[in-house]
């Protein structure tokens, strides 16, 4: 009796493993299942990651390729009327200036104060203008800025209509200068003919 209640123990224990054993390989059996769909979903993410990935790189491409473009200077633009004329004007406020303060201050007939006001007027135009030519080469400098051909013929409008409006200003400054110089001039030959007189 002792030994069946051993042999019956044992089969019990011996069953009660087999038991475990046919659920645990079960388990594993499901485990492998879920590990094949968990494989299965990450490729399928996977893939539309590297579609996704693929597509916004070539996105960005196509839009590093115009943003480049951007970045160049056409030839139609460097060749553009306004550009010469911008230089050209550049050139009389320079030619313009320097010839008119230099006769001011030759002729004797403005005072220190005003001299030094005539020199901060025609620096403060010089610098604006040096400013505006700086501009001009950041424009027509391929690398420099992004700007489309209209833009960049726009900005070069600008710069034309600023300069022009300098030149005006200083012919007109000048010219009151002139005037000036002028009338003082007269006014002191009259007073030289009056004392002449006496």
């Amino acid at each position: 009796m002792l030994l069946l209640t051993a042999t019956a123990t044992k089969s019990r224990a011996q069953t009660t493993d087999m038991v475990q054993l046919i659920l645990d390989i079960e388990k594993l059996t499901q485990l492998k299942c879920i590990l094949s769909d968990m494989k299965t979903g990450y490729d399928l993410i996977n893939g539309g990651y590297n579609q996704v990935k693929s597509i916004a790189q070539g996105n960005f491409n196509l839009h590093q390729t115009f943003l480049n473009g951007l970045l160049a200077v056409s030839p139609a633009v460097a060749k553009y009327g306004r550009v010469a004329d911008i230089v050209l004007e550049q050139g009389y406020i320079v030619a313009e200036y320097t010839r008119t303060f230099s006769q001011a201050k030759q002729s004797g007939r403005f005072s220190a104060d005003e001299i030094a006001y005539l020199g901060n007027v025609y620096t403060t135009l010089l610098q604006q203008s040096l400013l505006n030519l700086s501009r001009l080469a950041d424009i027509l400098t391929t690398g420099k800025l992004r700007m489309s051909d209209d833009e960049r013929l726009r900005a070069i409008d600008h710069i034309y209509a600023d300069t022009d409006d300098k030149l005006t200003f200083l012919r007109h400054f000048d010219q009151q200068a002139t005037i000036l110089a002028v009338q003082r001039k007269n006014e002191q030959n009259e007073i030289r003919g009056i004392q002449n007189l006496y």
